[in-house]
């Protein structure tokens, strides 16, 4: 289940800044910030979840399971952050400056 809830919250921490910057052509700037703080959070609560599943299975003992998987683990959540984080940035250059109207 930390695996499906942490895999949910890496997609929206990835789909809230793409939504912000979809509907960049519009009038309305007001929600690209909050966007931002949602996906981060989502990002930092997913990653919580990957690291409450590695503890789990230390709790069981289960050895060869984190030696499977810690490798794969590692890359992806460095790769779920960095993209989270690029996305976010990418918001905040596009947004700087406008105002809500």
């Amino acid at each position: 289940m930390l695996n499906i809830g942490s895999l949910v919250l890496g997609l929206i921490a990835w789909i809230l800044p793409i939504v912000s910057l979809m509907k960049y052509k519009k009038q309305t700037h007001q929600n690209w910030a909050i966007l931002s703080i949602i996906s981060i959070s989502a990002c930092a609560i997913s990653l919580g979840l990957q690291i409450f599943g590695s503890y789990h299975l230390v709790k069981l003992e289960d050895w060869s399971a984190l030696m499977d998987t810690m490798g794969a683990v590692a890359i992806i959540a460095a790769v779920l952050l960095f993209v989270t984080i690029l996305l976010n940035i990418l918001n905040l250059i596009i947004y700087r400056g406008k105002r809500t109207n």
